[in-house]
């Protein structure tokens, strides 16, 4: 197993602690149903994508580089 899988594989482990600590469960739990966990996924997923765009608004602010609207070039430098 090379480097970065293991040390995903640890964060995940401190990640499952933290949470139990926390919230005093895990997702072993039986109280939420199918269409509850998928909107957990969807808030998890929309934070996420809030954190990807500050992100990418702080490079934004710092590279040079910009299309002729001012964003960002995609990953083809587009």
């Amino acid at each position: 197993m090379d480097s970065i899988v293991t040390a995903v594989i640890e964060k995940f482990r401190q990640r499952s602690e933290f949470g139990k600590a926390k919230y005093g469960t895990d997702l072993d739990r039986k109280d939420l149903s199918i269409l509850e966990w998928i909107v957990h996924a969807q808030e998890e997923h929309m934070d996420a994508i809030l954190y990807l765009e500050k992100l990418r608004t702080e490079l934004a602010r710092t590279l040079p580089v910009t299309t002729p609207t001012g964003d960002l070039p995609d990953a083809l430098g587009r």
